[in-house]
């Protein structure tokens, strides 16, 4: 039962704080799970043909394409079970969580033994990565202002590559027989996200529980101080008075643990086009992104005779297009506005698929070239996908963002994602380049209506406060059917 309505303004004081040192420590903080997930899917991919070549593994093509698919399995689970619990215990206790079950997964990954040991393995690290993405987006997009979450979190998304990068690179150097034996080199390699990962549980120690979750779990006075000493040290950085509270105080109800029954409620009942829009932006991105992105190596290594030695060099310009992409764009989509840019992203990287992928199957591109096709179609489908996130997290209220982003990613990862890896990794096992393209053209194909959906059903959320954009159920009028 909900208690009588009490009167806040903490959103309003955390939109108008001017960007500091704390929202640094937030985004590098809690970004970095991004880093880690990039590392960890180019460390696989850049590994394939090192793993695939392994005397203790032995694994076929599809085998390859199938782990993949199973840490995306695993990040599905994690976003569901962790998303659940973020909702239901706070932000900060299952970001600490999940990166404690990352870091002893992915260590694990590099003693693997045999097929089934592997895939286990990276179901495991999978979760960890997939509660994060519940947990840290759902935070970071509370505590940063509304005027700048759009190209923060594209931002944030977009250091995806930056890990991605990392990996190529630690690939390049682990796998040279020179240096050491590819065998081991490929197993130390999932060392280097453990030793990211330590890193993170010390900066973490530094985030706060977000005052937004607080305010409506009848934690009101522990927000409150939270919000004080976040003002204080905003203060002190800028050495500037804070700018003057804007907007009315919102009035809420102290509300109990969100029930599935409530969430269904209100992602089909309450906000039904949001709902719809965020199944077709997230599924159709995480077709095209882990579907070629998990396989690039194979087909590298199968159709261009590229040694596994050298995947790295071919990942790393893939890997900086993907991240320049959200940080050169990531601004328009507060200026410009989420509608058009997310739709022209979608849409421009759509068609480019499709000219590459028929490219491809004639025989007119070298690997070089190839790479260089792909790293500037990615550069405007990475923008596209880290709004995809942007957008889920945006469009529902503060009692099941984490849930929502959960549902959501564990869907169009499901969907998309699982799908992909294991299609294509039959496709290129059977060695033709024209039904290669068809699953280049399917993926093209998917980017494009992600584009249409998101012109008919996109929403204006650039500069509004959350709570504007999507009523909290804990206010005291209700939610607001749209």
């Amino acid at each position: 039962m909900s208690a009588a309505p009490f009167s806040t303004d903490i959103p309003n004081r955390l939109d108008r704080l001017p960007w500091s040192r704390f929202h640094w420590l937030v985004v590098v903080a809690l970004g970095i799970t991004w880093v880690l997930d990039g590392l960890e899917v180019t460390l696989v991919g850049s590994l394939a043909g090192a793993i695939h070549n392994s005397p203790r593994l032995r694994l076929t093509e599809t085998e390859v394409g199938l782990t993949a698919s199973a840490y995306l399995l695993g990040a599905v689970f994690g976003s569901l079970f962790f998303g659940w619990l973020t909702d239901r215990m706070g932000r900060k206790k299952l970001f600490t969580i999940t990166v404690l079950v990352y870091l002893i997964a992915t260590i694990a990954t590099g003693l693997s033994w045999d097929f089934w040991s592997f895939a286990v393995f990276r179901f495991i690290t999978g979760a960890g990565i997939g509660g994060e993405y519940a947990a840290v987006n759902s935070a970071i997009q509370e505590l940063i202002p509304a005027r700048r979450r759009g190209v923060t979190d594209l931002s944030v998304n977009g250091t995806f590559w930056g890990g991605a990068a990392i990996g190529a690179l630690s690939s390049v150097v682990l796998l040279d027989p020179a240096v050491i034996d590819p065998e081991i080199g490929w197993r130390l390699a999932f060392g280097v996200g453990g030793a990211l990962a330590l890193s993170v549980l010390f900066l973490r120690r530094w985030i706060p529980e977000s005052p937004r979750w607080l305010m409506t779990h009848g934690r009101q006075a522990e927000a409150e101080k939270i919000v004080a000493d976040i003002e204080a040290w905003v203060e002190r950085d800028t050495g500037r008075p804070l700018p003057p509270i804007e907007g009315k105080p919102i009035r809420l109800n102290t509300r109990g643990h969100t029930t599935l029954g409530e969430v269904a409620n209100t992602l089909f009942r309450t906000y039904p086009r949001r709902a719809v829009l965020g199944i077709v932006l997230m599924a159709c991105q995480a077709f095209c992104y882990n579907a070629i992105f998990f396989t690039y190596a194979l087909v590298l290594t199968k159709f261009y005779g590229i040694s596994a030695a050298t995947i790295g060099w071919f990942m790393l310009p893939f890997a900086l297009g993907n991240l320049a992409g959200p940080l050169i764009l990531g601004h328009l989509f507060d200026s410009i506005g989420r509608r058009i840019m997310i739709t022209g992203t979608y849409g421009i990287a759509g068609v480019l698929m499709a000219i590459t992928g028929y490219a491809f199957a004639q025989g007119w591109l070298s690997a070089w070239e190839q790479t260089a096709a792909w790293t500037v179609i990615f550069f405007f489908a990475s923008a596209a996908a880290s709004a995809a996130y942007l957008t889920v997290g945006e469009s529902f209220p503060l009692e099941m963002r984490a849930m929502g982003i959960a549902l959501f990613y564990a869907f169009g990862t499901a969907i998309g994602g699982v799908v992909g890896p294991a299609l294509f990794g039959m496709l290129i096992q059977g060695g033709q380049r024209g039904d290669i393209m068809w699953g280049y053209l399917l993926g093209a194909a998917l980017m494009l209506l992600a584009a249409f959906t998101e012109w008919k059903l996109g929403f204006a959320a650039e500069g509004r406060s959350l709570e504007d954009v999507a009523r909290p159920l804990a206010h005291a009028d209700g939610p607001v059917e749209r």
